[in-house]
């Protein structure tokens, strides 16, 4: 856009392409940067690694004392807002927008239509009311203040944020913009001087944020931000003597996760976000205005925004005050440290606890944060616990010393295979071998039912759901052009005796198991397609009353036999089917499914029944060697397998052919569902890119994010790397395009043996597969071992 506005408009964008210089200060540090750097090339991002004594030639006012080495991105630059905003706004009035000034909104106005949805009705000003289906909340720190007028929760938080500007340097001008991350501080080049900031760990929130605040400015706190001076003067030490020009210190809006809201709220229907960028807001206006206004024209962006999706935050999260608070300022605080693989937040957690959470607490869970949800991570032989969110020490609150929890993430925080690699590793081999109970109770449990409940399936579910009472099938669920938007688990009902996993109802049923990650997300997405068509059914959601169990291996069967009065072989309870039954003398719902390539089964518990349930299972299990195991085993086995993780190997800018997920697609069924044309048209014209498997020698890791490389060329990156610990190799799943752009066929893929992973600069030769090499047949998923 910097490229096209002053063709144009005959006015300077103000975009400067000075580049960008990111400091390293020790090895980690360095080795996020080589991962960057690898990343780039699959974008064609040009970028190179420098020693220290290449990075003071190359800004000779630099300190390097301390400097491991640097990333420097020659085609980085910065942006001068003033230039940039009146540029666009020549631009979008030439082409027949209206700007209007000083004219303060004062009300939204809503109705409820037919259906019972919420709609945006209009905008009232000052100056009279504009009718319109669509407002975008652009408020800034005032974001939460618009929502509240339309009734909608803004996941945001007010802090102060700033920085100063130096008198004139001599030898700056034209130098690159310098992050040094490990000091959490900025240089960037303004003429001969230099902008100073960055992110404190202590910044100052405002509570009482004033309507009328605007283009106003806080006195500057200098013990809050002399931290980013003392990093500024170790990096340019000339800064020491040099006089502040001018200081700036202004309101800013903060996320519990440092990314922007976008996209529709699910609480008022053409109410859009776009708001909460973590004064990022020029880094990412261009982009997140495009996609935007596809979201709003054309029902979805034209690229994965579901990091910055509103929908990412479930309901019960963002009404949450402390939760946001919290999270919020760690993010902030946070913003400039390494992002190692198996990080977690110590902010707003405990917020949602399933029935077994204390139980696996005692039993040495070490937990991970998803949606709110304290879900199993993996196990340690002492107890860990989760503590109340210190704030680093600062705000009066005193620093947790001797903290377990933090200690085991610390230990992790390595782009190498993590020192408990190998425990994990071994309670995935006891699936493998034995049989493993994973908690999964932060699943999504919800219920479809109404008159018109299989004509929303139908037209929702990418695989055929016409099936009799009894039947599971996994499906994608898929937007307008094919990208699939969530994928899940669809079990066809009979009504029941009115528990929660046995649920009575009117009409036709189905029972939806969907990753809690995305839970929020897929069924308010099934929400606005009830809606858009009309669909006389509805929603129920039990995640909060229900737990989930999944025993796995190839002892489930026999483990499972003990607790059960029906029998569970293959001609009784086959795989893809469930059942209500009683285990242990509580009622529950049986599906005969798995998410790790083994035989077994997955238990959905009342709460009430949960502890007793896997303590029954724990008893059952001790003659087999039951052990308990968490999700990092789960992305072990799965990967291993080659099952789909959403929003990692599996995005909304996939559809199920690229992803090899064909088999999911009723296209032999005439039955239309949503995105059926653009697949079947993408199906007859050939795919763009098409997902692969690549294995490497098993003393490196894979941890996504890597370059792939074929016959020498980059064709993409890894888009979710594991230990595959039956197979004994690295493995990783991405996504190959051709260089020539041509279609990507089984064929071509095969035509190479060159194909090599590119790990933070360093290559390695690789095996392509077009599916796991494990299992290919799927024989032990129906219990059959040899």
């Amino acid at each position: 856009m910097a490229n096209i506005i002053p063709e144009e408009t005959g006015l300077h964008s103000g975009w400067s392409s000075n580049g960008g210089l990111f400091i390293a200060s020790r090895k980690e540090r360095l080795d996020e940067y080589k991962r960057l750097m690898s990343l780039g090339k699959a974008f064609g991002i040009e970028s190179y690694i420098l020693g220290p004594e290449e990075t003071k030639k190359l800004y000779p006012l630099m300190n390097v004392d301390d400097v491991y080495g640097s990333l420097y991105s020659p085609s980085d630059g910065c942006i001068d807002p003033a230039s940039w905003c009146t540029a666009l706004v020549r631009a979008a009035t030439a082409r027949g927008a209206n700007v209007i000034e000083h004219c303060p909104v004062t009300s939204i106005e809503t109705y409820i239509d037919d259906m019972g949805t919420k709609r945006i009705k209009g905008v009232h000003t000052v100056s009279g009311m504009i009718e319109t289906p669509i407002v975008v909340n652009c408020g800034g720190v005032w974001g939460a203040k618009i929502g509240e007028m339309a009734g909608v929760k803004v996941p945001l938080v007010a802090l102060r944020h700033a920085y100063v500007i130096t008198e004139g340097i001599e030898g700056v001008q034209g130098m690159p913009n310098v992050r040094d991350h490990d000091a959490s501080v900025y240089l960037r080049v303004l003429g001969d001087s230099i902008q100073i900031g960055g992110y404190e760990p202590n910044p100052v929130f405002w509570e009482d944020v004033k309507e009328d605040f605007a283009f106003s400015l806080f006195d500057l706190d200098w013990d809050v931000f002399s931290c980013h001076i003392e990093g500024a003067m170790n990096r340019l030490p000339v800064i020491e003597t040099t006089g502040i020009q001018s200081t700036v210190c202004g309101p800013e809006s903060f996320t519990a996760d440092h990314k922007p809201l976008m996209g529709e709220s699910p609480e008022v229907r053409g109410f859009y976000m776009a708001c909460g960028f973590n004064s990022g807001g020029l880094m990412f206006g261009g982009g997140c205005g495009r996609e935007l206004a596809h979201w709003i024209v054309d029902g979805r962006p034209t690229l994965d925004m579901y990091s910055y999706d509103i929908r990412r935050f479930a309901e019960c999260l963002t009404n949450d005050r402390k939760w946001m608070t919290e999270r919020s300022h760690e993010s902030y605080a946070k913003n400039y440290s390494i992002v190692f693989p198996y990080d977690e937040p110590l902010a707003g957690r405990n917020a949602r606890c399933d029935p077994l959470w204390s139980t696996l607490t005692d039993r040495g869970c070490v937990f991970q944060e998803r949606q709110g949800w304290e879900r199993s991570g993996w196990f340690h032989s002492q107890p860990a616990p989760v503590l109340e969110y210190d704030y680093y020490g600062y705000y009066g609150n005193k620093l947790h010393s001797q903290y377990a929890y933090n200690q085991r993430l610390g230990d992790e925080y390595t782009f190498n295979f993590p020192p408990h690699h190998d425990q994990i590793t071994q309670g995935s081999l006891a699936c493998r071998n034995q049989v493993a109970v994973f908690n999964m109770s932060y699943f999504g449990k919800v219920y479809l039912v109404g008159p018109d409940a299989a004509r929303a399936c139908d037209w929702l579910f990418t695989a055929d759901t016409r099936r009799p009472a009894g039947s599971t099938v996994y499906t994608c669920m898929c937007n307008h052009i094919g990208g699939v938007e969530s994928d899940l688990t669809v079990s066809v009902l009979e009504p029941g005796e009115g528990r929660p996993c046995d649920p009575q109802f009117s009409g036709q049923g189905y029972y939806l198991a969907i990753g809690g990650g995305n839970s929020y997300h897929t069924k308010t997405f099934i929400q606005n397609v009830i809606e858009d068509h009309k669909f006389n059914c509805k929603l129920i959601d039990h995640s909060e009353d229900m737990a989930m169990l999944s025993v796995q291996g190839p002892y489930s069967k026999s483990l499972l036999s003990k607790l059960v009065d029906i029998s569970l072989d293959n001609d009784s309870f086959p795989f893809s089917t469930h059942k209500v039954a009683k285990v242990a003398g509580h009622w529950l719902r049986m599906l005969r499914l798995t998410f790790v390539g083994e035989m077994g089964w997955e238990l959905h518990i009342p709460n009430d029944s949960a502890v007793d349930v896997y303590n029954a299972v724990l008893d059952a299990g001790k003659e087999f060697g039951i052990v308990d195991a968490g999700y990092r085993s789960i992305d072990q086995l799965s990967a291993e397998k080659g099952y789909r993780h959403w929003h990692a190997d599996l995005r909304p800018d996939d559809t199920p052919i690229q992803a090899a997920l064909g088999f999911t697609c009723k296209l032999k069924q005439d039955i239309d569902f949503q995105g059926r044309s653009a697949i079947e048209k993408e199906k007859s014209e050939g795919l763009k890119k098409r997902i692969g498997c690549f294995t490497i020698e098993p003393s490196v890791p894979i941890l996504g994010l890597e370059l792939i490389l074929r016959d020498g060329e980059p064709v993409g990156y890894i888009r979710s790397g594991e230990y595959a610990p039956y197979l004994g190799v690295s493995l990783g799943w991405g996504y190959v395009t051709n260089p020539s752009g041509e279609g990507v066929t089984i064929k071509w893929l095969k035509q190479s043996n060159d194909y090599i992973i590119e790990r933070m600069g360093v290559h390695h030769p690789a095996v392509m597969h077009t599916k796991s090499p494990f299992d290919p047949n799927n024989k032990r998923i129906h219990g059959v071992y040899e």
